[in-house]
């Protein structure tokens, strides 16, 4: 049985990460100087290494030689939250999915309140965070606004917005981002090299490609390419029919992202630019003249189509002074001793003075009469 390449690969100090200084520089600052905050959030999207920092930090904040920004990897600690170990006991890594209400809550408040069996600190990761319930992430508030000196919290999730604001107010917020494509194959190169595995040209940018800018993506889809290859040759034509299109689309999205801002409003995708995405399909029979092209033939009516109506006034609305009135009836005709609302004041409207076109109007009325 052969360990996954994202497992076997997974990094064990802030050196090793890759394509996040704008978060490993930060943390790894605050753990020399001693400003570790008590509440951490990574967000970002999926396999970028949020989970994997997490337990960074929790090996840099309970090592025998610490807080430090390098572990030793020798103490207990270190050994337990490496890639073979089992786990710390002062480290509780808790999926938030299904521990994600009011009740989970508060046996973590509970736990929060001893102190650690044996490290520095204990530290609570909940990842997937974005998952818990806004019932939940209230019964955490006071904890995580006041924990005891020796709890740190870390929340990990791909979807910050869903993280109520009185929590992301309360925590450092880390955003994590996409490898660029230059690191991930730098990355990838060394990583054939150290499993002894013959790439044929064409097939890492490939394999880089198709992951999106996903480590663990990338990995899985390189493991896939390797076990399915023979001997420790990986061909071209392999990668070609195993995952040259199956995430096109998303390649396409991260490609864009990855572009300098120059380009990117050159050459916006149909994903990302929501003016298009809202625009239907068009089938070879519909014809042009069914849309307008601009909005000054909007407003002419040209190619058939009507000219916008301006927006009736409201039934009861006094209209504006100078202009006449309105033949429906919805209006009351000036002169009549109208009743206008303020709020709660109600007043009489003294009649105004008739005009020329108000005369002409009620003359018929006078001929009936």
């Amino acid at each position: 049985m052969v360990t996954a390449l994202y497992r076997r690969y997974r990094p064990e100090t802030f050196a090793e990460l890759i394509g996040q200084s704008q978060v490993t520089d930060p943390l790894r600052t605050a753990l020399r100087t001693d400003r570790v905050n008590h509440a951490y959030l990574f967000s970002g999207p999926r396999g970028c290494g949020k989970t994997t920092s997490a337990r960074i930090l929790a090996r840099c904040l309970n090592c025998a030689k610490g807080p430090t920004d390098t572990p030793c990897g020798e103490c207990p600690s270190c050994v337990e939250l490496g890639r073979d170990g089992g786990g710390s006991l002062d480290v509780v890594e808790i999926d938030a999915a299904s521990h994600n209400g009011v009740d989970d809550a508060r046996d973590l408040r509970e736990r929060a309140i001893f102190a650690p069996a044996r490290d520095r600190f204990k530290i609570f990761i909940l990842d997937e965070a974005h998952m818990v319930t806004p019932q939940g992430f209230n019964a955490l508030l006071k904890i995580v606004e006041e924990p005891p000196e020796h709890v740190k919290f870390i929340f990990a999730t791909t979807e910050p917005e869903k993280v109520i604001g009185t929590i992301r107010s309360r925590t450092h917020h880390y955003p994590f981002r996409l490898v660029p494509p230059a690191q991930m194959l730098e990355y990838l190169q060394q990583l054939c090299e150290s499993e002894g595995v013959t790439v044929a040209a064409g097939v890492l940018p490939l394999v880089v490609r198709a992951g999106g800018g996903s480590v663990r993506d990338t990995l899985s889809l390189l493991d896939q390419l390797i076990a399915g290859s023979e001997g420790d040759t990986v061909d071209y034509e392999r990668a070609v029919s195993s995952s040259a299109t199956r995430t096109e689309r998303c390649s396409t999205m991260w490609c864009w992202l990855s572009a300098p801002a120059t380009r990117r409003r050159r050459s916006a995708p149909s994903t990302v630019s929501s003016r298009r995405a809202r625009i239907p399909a068009v089938s070879s029979r519909t014809s042009s003249s069914a849309f307008v092209t601009s909005s000054s033939s909007r407003r002419r009516g040209e190619r058939g189509q009507r000219p916008p109506r301006r927006p009736r006034r409201a039934a009861g609305v006094l209209p504006r002074a100078g202009r006449p009135l309105r033949r429906s009836g919805a209006l009351p005709r000036r002169g009549c001793g109208q009743r206008r609302t303020h709020g709660d004041d109600r007043r009489d409207v003294p009649p105004a003075a008739p005009r020329a076109h108000d005369r002409a109007r009620a003359r018929p009325l006078e001929r009936r009469l």
